[in-house]
Order: C-alpha cells, then structure tokens, then sequence
C-alpha cells in the first residue's frame, strides 16, 4: 500500500492486486472517515481470476459540516440540514464531482480507460458516486453505490449526460439504516432505474454498513463486469 498526492488530484491510499493493473476501482469513502477506511476491505473482495487491479483510495477535504455543529472533517460536501431533497450542499458536490473526474483523467493516463474503470463509494462517497455518474459523458465500466442515496433525485434528469446510462449500478443498503433511512436509498434507486439505468438493487438486514452477503453480491456482480 502506498500513499501518494499529486497538485492536481486529491491525496490517495492504493493498492494493486497484481502487476501491471488492467483495471481500476476508485472508492470514496464516507463522511469523517478517510481513503483508509475501505482498503482492508480489498482481501475480503478480491477474488483469484480476477485481473490485476489497481484501488485507488482518495481523501476527501476538510470542510465545516453544519449539521454537526461546523466541526472540520472530511467530507465530500456540506449537510446544511436533515431534510434529505435540499441536505447537500450542491456546491460541494459539484466540486467533489470534478475531484473525481480528475481521478479518472489520471487513471487514463496511467493506461485505465473509462471502460475498464469501476466507480464506488460508501454514504456520502456513493452520494458522489451517483452525482457523477449520473453527468459522464463518457461512460465507466460501472458505478457502486453503498448506504447511500442520489442526491437532488427530483431534479436529476436535468443533470443526465446522454451516455450515462451505458453504466451499470450496484445498490446495497441496509434496512434498519438510521443515517440514511432506506425510504430514502429505494428512491434513489426507482429514479436512476426511470432514467434508464440498470440498477441491481440490494437490501441486508444491516444499519449503516456492510455485510458480507453484501460483500459476496458486490463480488458476483463485479466479476461480470471483468468478464465482459
């Protein structure tokens, strides 16, 4: 594992599964928490005939987040209130969002095209994740949503890029999830399949985090991804 910054892109933790990685999964974590958070979960994921990955780990910005009393921590964006449609702070987003795609542009460069690039994250990295997806113009090969929700659902058409949809979504959550309660995620999942993406949808008896059932369903599904 190493841990590298650049002056264009956000700090991250990687780590490669094998020589020469033919792929890549950038995860963004969740709030207060670090690129650190989900890299032990890479032995538990990986699978032996998958091929070489590479697991880009970024660290989101410190930022004041209102709703817990302006604390600094990092944090993909603002959570002004507890009202879910108008909670993010779209201007945080938008910033995360152009974070992320210079992550991609990087991971291109090192020889990942969008194709062969999974994009995931956990509460309000999946929030990320979704917000992102949901305006490539170029699709990836996929995008993993966990213990989140699309931020401005109702107004999500208007952010759709015309190829977005080629990308296919993984959603898990947790029905006794008392961060995001699932009313919220199940939404999110209804509108992105209304808009013509092919959302495989998840529920686990779990709070707000992951399982291993959930594990080995991200597993199966990402195993598909590699054999296309």
């Amino acid at each position: 594992m190493t841990t590298s910054s650049a002056s264009a892109v956000l700090e991250t933790v990687e780590q490669e599964t094998g020589p020469a990685p033919q792929w890549s999964v950038l995860w963004l974590h969740g709030l207060g928490a670090d690129g650190h958070d989900f890299a032990p979960l890479v032995p538990e994921l990986v699978r032996p005939d998958w091929p070489a990955l590479r697991f880009v780990f970024p660290h989101a910005p410190v930022r004041a987040v209102t709703i817990n009393n302006g604390v600094r921590m990092r944090a993909w964006y603002d959570i002004v209130g507890m009202d879910f449609p108008t909670r993010a702070d779209s201007a945080g987003i938008e910033e995360s969002i152009v974070q992320v795609e210079a992550l991609i542009a990087r991971e291109q460069a090192r020889g990942i095209a969008p194709d062969r690039l999974l994009l995931a994250g956990f509460s309000q990295g999946g929030a990320i994740t979704l917000a992102a997806g949901l305006r490539r113009q170029v699709p990836l090969a996929g995008l993993i949503a966990l213990s989140t929700y699309l931020p401005g659902a109702a107004q999500a058409k208007a952010h759709l890029a015309q190829a977005a949809t080629a990308q296919p979504v993984f959603m898990a959550h947790g029905t006794g999830d008392p961060v995001i309660p699932l009313v919220h995620a199940d939404q999110s999942a209804r509108v992105l399949g209304e808009l013509g993406f092919d959302v495989q949808w998840h529920r686990y008896p779990m709070a707000h985090q992951v399982c291993a059932e959930e594990i080995r369903d991200l597993g199966d599904w990402m195993a598909r991804r590699f054999a296309l």
